[in-house]
């Protein structure tokens, strides 16, 4: 089974007549995408949209999905709409205590970050 097909089935879950109709081609073009041919990227972006697991194609987005109603952080952290919300509002207040824990949130967020940079040069 081709890469292709594995991302149109399993990952985007759309069947050879959805993505057709998705992408303005036919079931036979689809078909050979399935085989091996390059799928156009404006089509693989297309897929993505359509099942929500592409947020936007703007760099700063790039690890965040939507896996069915939730999104899901760079972190791997499943988030509801709610939890967002709340979150906004938390950072909103402005308190002494939620400036001290957004300093210290800002901090960790930081150093993850220098550590995922370099766990990937080192790979």
């Amino acid at each position: 089974m081709h890469k292709n097909k594995i991302f149109r089935e399993f990952v985007c879950n759309l069947s050879i007549e959805e993505t057709a109709e998705l992408c303005f081609k036919t079931s036979r073009t689809v078909t050979q995408w399935d085989s091996g041919k390059t799928i156009p990227p404006e089509c693989k972006r297309l897929m993505r949209y359509a099942k929500k697991r592409q947020i936007s194609d703007h760099k700063s987005w790039e690890q965040f999905t939507m896996i069915h109603d939730r999104l899901e952080l760079p972190t791997g952290q499943l988030v509801a709409p709610q939890q967002i919300l709340i979150g906004i509002a938390l950072l909103s207040i402005q308190s002494e205590l939620e400036l001290k824990t957004t300093s210290k949130l800002i901090r960790y967020s930081r150093e993850l970050a220098r550590m995922l940079v370099e766990s990937k040069s080192h790979t």
